[in-house]
């Protein structure tokens, strides 16, 4: 079996390191608020090109925290808009909703899955306050134009970077292009811990100083409480475990896109859309996304021939028993997107045999 990601193999490349990485925390006595914690958001922060990286427990609480503190700082109020696009993952309108605020559903571009320009500007209302870019599957959204879009109309950006860590335009890193970031790291992403955890990145020093506050219970200062915080801390273990791999990261992603090109290349049947790509660093494959009409049928297809798949994501957020009030929204391109969409192996220790084979497999079926 081909294994869609084998984090067993990844992390054992490793393994020396990871040891010695939990060996040092546990020898230190110090596991939550210490060096691990601040030497990683200090190296993270340099990684993606920005001022500020602070540590939270997963990234679902990176973007609340956001909004959150842009909240508590009098930028966003309960009932504000907010741009987000309608074929994400669930996180990201959660992170929405769960501050009172409201969020705008917009279709996407159906061949890079991202955010379009033109359907956000489309989308703008007197209540739109911020807009929510998703850089899904490890492709960075068209940043410049939302930015532009974004000052047009006096707007804040939160950029989802879950899945793409390193993706960037023209050098400019994802999380450093919006007014704020949230990554997630949890095991399976790119840049993954052994554990639940996240960051927040972002230029603006009093969005930082807020958000530092809101995760360690609304304090500053032990026993002195600014604002009603959480507990929201990227551990002493985690941080040291995400230090190892984030000198990998670089390398694995270059694998990566090894595979994806590899993919782009091979890969011919024409029942399948495959993901765009100008071979740019705006992608660094989190996922590898195909689309086709005969999921279901090309999915046994895979696991008939030993290759495991995924399908991200089967349901839509406005379709989920959650957001019920927006099931009746009519949503096609996201709707088409997640009837079709299905996910094949890119784990960055694949062999080059194993992406043979399934360019092979793929190519083989028929309708």
């Amino acid at each position: 079996m081909i294994k869609f990601l084998d984090l067993q193999a990844i992390n054992s490349q490793y393994q020396q390191e990871l040891k010695d990485a939990c060996s040092r925390v546990i020898d230190s006595g110090w596991y939550i608020m210490g060096g691990e914690l601040e030497a990683f958001e200090t190296e993270f922060a340099e990684y993606c090109g920005v001022k500020h990286a602070i540590g939270v427990a997963n990234g679902l609480d990176a973007l609340i925290l956001v909004i959150r503190a842009w909240k508590e700082l009098g930028k966003l109020k309960s009932g504000d808009e907010v741009i987000v696009p309608a074929n994400t993952y669930i996180a990201s309108v959660l992170a929405i909703t769960e501050n009172n605020l409201i969020p705008v559903f917009v279709e996407p571009n159906p061949t890079t899955y991202n955010l379009c320009p033109e359907n956000v500007r489309a989308a703008i209302t007197d209540k739109t306050k911020a807009i929510l870019p998703v850089h899904l599957y490890g492709l960075i959204s068209p940043m410049q134009e939302l930015m532009d879009l974004a000052k047009e109309h006096d707007l804040l950006v939160l950029e989802d970077c879950a899945q793409a860590h390193g993706a960037n335009i023209e050098g400019k890193k994802a999380g450093n292009w919006g007014d704020a970031a949230g990554f997630s790291f949890y095991p399976g992403k790119n840049l993954g811990a052994l554990g639940d955890a996240g960051a927040i990145t972002t230029n603006d020093n009093e969005l930082a100083q807020t958000v530092k506050a809101l995760r360690n219970y609304g304090s500053h200062k032990k026993y002195e409480n600014l604002y009603q915080g959480i507990n929201s801390r990227l551990d002493e273990i985690q941080a040291a475990m995400l230090r190892v791999k984030l000198g990998y990261l670089d390398q694995e992603t270059a694998r990566r896109r090894e595979i994806a090109n590899i993919y782009c290349n091979g890969i011919t049947n024409p029942l399948i859309q495959l993901p765009k790509w100008d071979n740019d660093e705006n992608h660094v494959f989190h996922l590898f996304v195909i689309q086709t009409t005969q999921r279901d049928k090309l999915q046994k297809h895979f696991e008939n021939n030993g290759v495991q798949t995924v399908i991200h994501y089967p349901i839509a957020p406005h379709k989920q028993e959650a957001y019920k009030d927006f099931n009746n929204l009519k949503l096609e391109v996201t709707e088409t997107i997640h009837n079709q969409v299905l996910s094949l192996p890119i784990s960055p220790t694949m062999s080059n045999d194993d992406v043979d084979k399934v360019v092979t497999i793929t190519n083989r079926y028929l309708k």
